[in-house]
């Protein structure tokens, strides 16, 4: 693939980090561990925040803007990447993701003041919309700065190592939210951290308060740093892209490179990430129905366990190459995944996993009269009553089977023979069908038989707990194994004039993209089939085919001198 310049310099000797090095490892860490802390904020508060700022509507339909607002941010980071990776290839490093976490930090913070719309009405979930749009730009140039900035400090033969640290970043970021989260709500109660009650402030509203003063650290720190040395030697040297956008994207074979670091390294990480983190994290809490505290601590624990890999597996591709170690994470979690979510059912909730083999749930319907029930952004209106139980059936997680009925009967749900009727409403049909599924065999939310854990430590005194944290530390590994080499790899894929924004559109459209709507996607995908399980395909069959297209086209990139590097061959 790519050849001559391409070709790296000998292997270096290990050695211990230099004290700028660590500092430029800090530096990057930091900045974006706050990125993502800040980042992570709305998605875990989503409900609270549906309820805050789109209050004129009711609960299901709050909950759909709150999360189509949380979608945003993934809409508009690959445009972040674009802004941010020229100014980054033009300007400098240093500067570019300086800006970039001035804007997430202050947007996140400005959350936190924003007025409810009881307060000042329509205007305040337009100013979310915009604060989040403010934050996915940010992010889209904030990953890239840090890796190209961590990996062109980094000495030949130790650059999967350094940017490692990095990688580590989006799960401490996430893990910080949920403590954080998990601590307020534990100090203050419900009451106090959803509605202020006995507080002078709503307790949501202080985790992006506080993030301020992890931006004032973050940015102390970066201003501290020199610019990277690959930058300063190429803008010394005059070489310089005067164009990086279309030089990137414009001539056939950087943009040929782009599409191949997507398809072949980037689409199968995200899917693999986003299924350990946070389709798990959706898996066990709507699925299972493991209460909010329970589920998060399960995470919080596997997180914890697992978060080390990223080092490992860092190291790792530095010694047998980025490409077998994140080929090889995409293979195996797409070979592993029916097992693993299986388990985690039969440990989590016993209950539905017998439910599942022997209660029959059955949709009789005329196939004339339902339509499709694919709705992976939730806000389609459901009328028909074979598309209304459908639904109904698959946000309860029931599962069931559609049979087909001779034209003109009218639509009808059996449990084990037994019909149940079907609502013109989806929320109303929900509440009789999970009646019906009790009295076969499902166990309702807050039965004794789902696992659940009264506090943080508990976890580990818990059998059945410490099973699915063994589960989850399982898929996070996995996510290590993916994502540790992949800032490594991404940076040797392209010159250090269009890096910054040759390696940033990728991984963002890969991650914003692909991996960021695998959740909802996902529960689309069990809604039209009635399976709880169907919804796994999706991240499969995209790490089958990263692993098929990376193994054709992906060239070995660790021992690439990226100070010299002057892209493919033409």
């Amino acid at each position: 693939m790519a050849s001559g310049t391409a070709v790296g310099r000998a292997m270096e000797a290990p050695r211990p980090m230099t004290g700028e090095e660590k500092r430029v490892i800090l530096a990057s860490s930091l900045g974006t561990v706050f990125e993502w802390y800040d980042f992570y904020l709305y998605g875990s508060l989503a409900v609270i925040i549906g309820a805050q700022f789109f209050s004129a509507f009711d609960p299901a339909t709050r909950n759909v803007f709150a999360l189509l607002a949380f979608a945003a941010g993934f809409l508009v980071r690959p445009f972040g990447a674009l802004v941010f990776g020229r100014i980054g290839d033009l300007v400098g490093r240093k500067y570019t993701f300086l800006i970039t976490i001035l804007i997430m930090g202050l947007s996140t913070f400005c959350v936190g003041l924003l007025p409810s719309y009881d307060q000042i009405g329509w205007i305040a979930p337009v100013i979310l919309i915009v604060l989040r749009m403010a934050q996915g730009l940010a992010l889209g140039g904030e990953y890239g700065g840090a890796a190209v900035y961590v990996a062109e400090h980094a000495p030949v033969g130790r650059r999967g190592f350094y940017t490692s640290w990095i990688q580590t970043t989006a799960t401490v970021g996430l893990l910080l939210s949920l403590v954080v989260i998990l601590s307020l709500r534990l100090w203050m109660g419900e009451a106090g951290f959803q509605r202020g009650e006995g507080y002078p402030i709503a307790g949501w509203r202080i985790p992006f308060l506080i993030s301020v003063v992890l931006l004032g650290i973050s940015v102390w720190i970066r201003l501290q740093m020199n610019e990277s040395p690959a930058f300063k030697k190429m803008k010394e040297e005059g070489t310089q892209s005067k164009a990086p956008l279309s030089e990137a994207f414009g001539q056939w074979k950087n943009a040929k490179m782009v599409i191949i670091a997507l398809l072949g390294l980037v689409a199968g990480q995200a899917v693999v990430w986003y299924t350990g983190q946070f389709y798990a994290l959706f898996f066990i809490q709507n699925i299972l129905k493991v209460d909010l505290f329970t589920a998060n601590v399960l995470i919080a624990w596997s997180l914890i366990l697992g978060t080390g890999g990223f080092i490992f597996f860092g190291s790792l591709s530095d010694r047998i190459g980025r490409k077998p170690v994140i080929l090889a994470g995409c293979l195996v979690a797409a070979i592993t995944y029916f097992p693993l979510f299986q388990a985690l059912t039969s440990i989590g909730n016993p209950k539905l996993a017998s439910a599942l083999e022997n209660a029959k749930v059955q949709v009789v319907a005329d196939p004339a009269t339902c339509g499709s029930v694919f709705d992976p952004v939730g806000i389609r209106t459901f009328t028909a009553p074979c598309d209304v139980a459908r639904v109904a059936l698959a946000r309860s997680a029931i599962k069931y089977e559609l049979v087909p009925a001779p034209a003109g009967t009218p639509a009808k749900v059996t449990f084990n023979g037994t019909e149940a009727p079907i609502d013109a409403a989806v929320a109303k049909s929900m509440t009789t069908f999970a009646t019906a599924a009790t009295a076969v065999g499902y166990a309702p939310a807050g039965d004794p038989s789902i696992v659940k854990v009264n506090g943080f430590f508990s976890a580990l005194g818990n059998v059945a707990a410490l099973k699915m944290i063994g589960i989850l530390t399982i898929l996070v590994l996995y996510v290590t194994a993916v994502y540790g080499p992949i800032a490594a790899a991404l940076v040797e894929f392209f010159p250090t004039r269009i890096r910054y924004t040759a390696m940033s559109l990728p991984y963002h459209i890969g991650n914003g993209w692909f991996g960021g709507f695998l959740p909802p996607t996902a529960f689309a995908m069990v809604a039209s089939t009635g399976d709880i399980y169907f919804g796994l395909w999706y991240p499969i069959v995209i790490a089958l085919m990263t692993f098929a297209l990376g193994l054709l086209l992906v060239p070995e990139t660790k021992d690439r001198d990226i100070t010299t590097f002057e892209g493919p061959a033409r």
